[in-house]
């Protein structure tokens, strides 16, 4: 059976793997493994796919206005100045 040693993985990636893992009632080796057939097994082949499956979760929309029109409304509709700790706290 082949080993795999991954180098310079932060130690909150590696907390949050632990995290997963524990969750699963695996060691880490073994939910990395999971995840890799998981992901193996969701992929098609296809090279593009990843590019597919990223814009079904980023959403589109179609508006007729132009890029610039779009980028104008943006700017106009921006607030300025300090922030207030009320904008951060839900009531």
């Amino acid at each position: 059976m082949a080993n795999l040693q991954v180098k310079g993985m932060d130690d909150d990636l590696y907390a949050a793997l632990g995290a997963r893992a524990s969750m699963e009632n695996r060691s880490i080796s073994q939910e990395v493994v999971a995840m890799i057939r998981e992901s193996l097994a969701r992929r098609s082949g296809d090279p593009t796919s990843a590019t597919r499956e990223l814009l079904e979760l980023a959403g589109s929309w179609e508006d007729d206005r132009s890029s610039k029109q779009i980028a104008a409304d943006l700017r106009k509709n921006r607030r300025t100045g300090k922030r207030r700790r009320s904008d951060y706290v839900l009531d």
